[in-house]
């Protein structure tokens, strides 16, 4: 890391103070400030920024930024009401999960003639999260039916830690290839390990936790800035001995939110501020050496074969699986598209590239990174771009609409007029 770095970050950071509610209010998202900030100070333009894209620095704060986010993203989540919300999100993990990257590893064949078959479907795992704070309004603007908001923001969640093991396999599957064997993989093994160890961790951690947060908490026994530290160091607790166990940190720091606000629903919420603050910082961070270490040695080489791909994944790869996924349901085309649009790329699809770039010996392991980089810029971009109007404009026409499966959760207004 170079001398400049840090002061450089603090720089950009107290820069962006000065005028963050100002963008908050605006379409002009925190995540396309600080990557755009990060192109020209990073290593193409004025090089003040100086970090190791093979090294651990980048990666630890990206997986720390993604553990903190989806706690509090979970934090925040009822309890009551997702049990009567939880067939979205299933439909989207169970269904369309899968058919995107099915679809991702197909397209990527096509398209990217130097990946095989398993390359591509690495790349296609890496891509297939979700990010909900790159489309920060779609999750928290109460005009939208709150079975949408916490579908999309369960999706998000659970998306990650469900991809990790996909994404093992993927790769030792790939890495293996050449030599003829797969050195005694076994899929189910890791799938069941990594996603119900992750699980299991986060519920220890979340009800430890929040157990803390009920029992003494009720006492006075404890300190209100140590409630704030509490809810920092339960997704860390979860994270660490998910992965310690050898299962999903990011399943375990989600799981251990909901666990942490079941316990104890009054006090979650207010507890969180320092946990929310803390990922909002992490965040920045991390977008702005996204943008200083990655974004420009990837427009270097960007041609229109990844240009393609990348569009198509956060359209058709995303769109297609989502509309699949909701046959039967009753939605109407107006909602599906708004939920097959507002699947943005981010935090979840760095972290993985980043371990595949410090981890594997995978030959088309510099070109996935350049797709991933791309994609993940061009979602920056425009999601964040149509959040704000797209967001207006479906609640508008949720208002004048019925949407009998969305409005299970939130009961349809008396005077809203049927189509």
């Amino acid at each position: 890391m170079g001398e400049w770095t840090l002061p450089t970050l603090a720089i950009v950071l107290v820069a962006y103070a000065g005028v963050s509610r100002r963008a908050q209010s605006s379409w002009i998202t925190q995540a396309m400030v600080f990557s755009a900030v990060g192109l020209v100070v990073g290593n193409r333009v004025l090089d003040v920024v100086e970090v190791e894209v093979s090294g651990r620095f980048l990666r630890h704060l990206a997986e720390a930024t993604l553990a903190l986010m989806l706690f509090t993203d979970a934090a925040r989540i009822n309890p009551a009401t997702l049990r009567h919300a939880v067939r979205l999100p299933a439909r989207l993990l169970g269904l369309e999960l899968p058919v995107t990257i099915a679809l991702g590893t197909a397209t990527a064949m096509v398209l990217l003639p130097d990946l095989d078959l398993w390359t591509a479907a690495v790349l296609a795992t890496i891509l297939a999260p979700t990010d909900a704070a790159l489309g920060q309004p779609v999750v928290t603007d109460e005009r939208l039916p709150s079975s949408l908001r916490q579908g999309l923001n369960v999706e998000s969640g659970l998306n990650d830690g469900i991809c990790v093991p996909l994404l093992i396999i993927f790769v030792t599957i790939a890495e293996a290839s050449d030599g003829g064997g797969t050195g005694g993989l076994h899929p189910f093994r890791i799938l069941s390990e990594e996603i119900g160890l992750g699980a299991a961790a986060g519920i220890v951690a979340g009800v430890a936790g929040g157990g803390v947060l009920r029992v003494c908490g009720r006492r006075g026994w404890v300190a209100p800035s140590w409630r704030q530290i509490n809810a920092v160091a339960v997704p860390l607790l979860a994270y660490t001995v998910a992965a310690a166990l050898g299962g999903s940190g990011f399943i375990g720091a989600f799981v251990a939110g909901i666990a942490y606000a079941a316990v104890e629903p009054q006090r979650a919420a207010e507890s969180t501020s320092l946990a929310e603050g803390a990922g909002e910082l992490l965040d920045a961070l991390t977008f702005l050496l996204f943008g200083a270490v990655l974004l420009g040695p990837a427009l270097e080489v960007l041609d229109w074969r990844t240009l393609v791909y990348a569009v198509l994944s956060l359209t058709v790869i995303r769109m297609v699986p989502v509309a699949l996924a909701l046959i039967g349901t009753g939605l109407r085309p107006v909602t599906i598209l708004f939920l097959g649009w507002f699947g943005p790329r981010g935090l979840a699809s760095i972290v993985f590239v980043l371990l595949l770039v410090e981890e594997s010996e995978l030959d088309g392991a510099a070109s996935v990174l350049t797709v991933v980089v791309v994609t993940v810029a061009l979602s920056v971009l425009l999601h964040g771009v149509t959040s704000w109007p797209g967001v207006g404009r479906y609640a508008s026409w949720y208002d004048a609409h019925d949407e009998p499966y969305l409005a299970e959760v939130v009961p349809v207004s008396p005077s809203r007029r049927r189509a």
